[in-house]
């Protein structure tokens, strides 16, 4: 995911997998994250402040990480608890 850090109040095309793309921006709804996804067209989402860029990026991760990557986050999580 690229995003110009310059222009976080711009819309921002964000390349997903087509699969994950109504997925993603349900979750970015969720959020309250303004973005915009028509068919047939790539997903846009306007990123407005450091937080919000922090959260696309989020959701984006864990949509197109796979079983064992998602594993794997949740047993780091879990050992820097301890």
């Amino acid at each position: 995911m690229e995003v110009n850090l310059e222009k976080l109040e711009e819309q921002q095309v964000i390349e997903v997998d087509w699969l994950d793309r109504w997925l993603v921006y349900k979750r970015l709804q969720e959020l309250e994250i303004p973005c915009s996804c028509e068919m047939n067209q790539p997903l846009t989402v306007q990123i407005s402040n450091p937080v919000a860029l922090i959260q696309v990026w989020s959701v984006i991760r864990h949509s197109s990480a796979s079983r064992q990557q998602l594993i794997r986050i949740l047993e780091k999580s879990w050992q820097q608890d301890l």
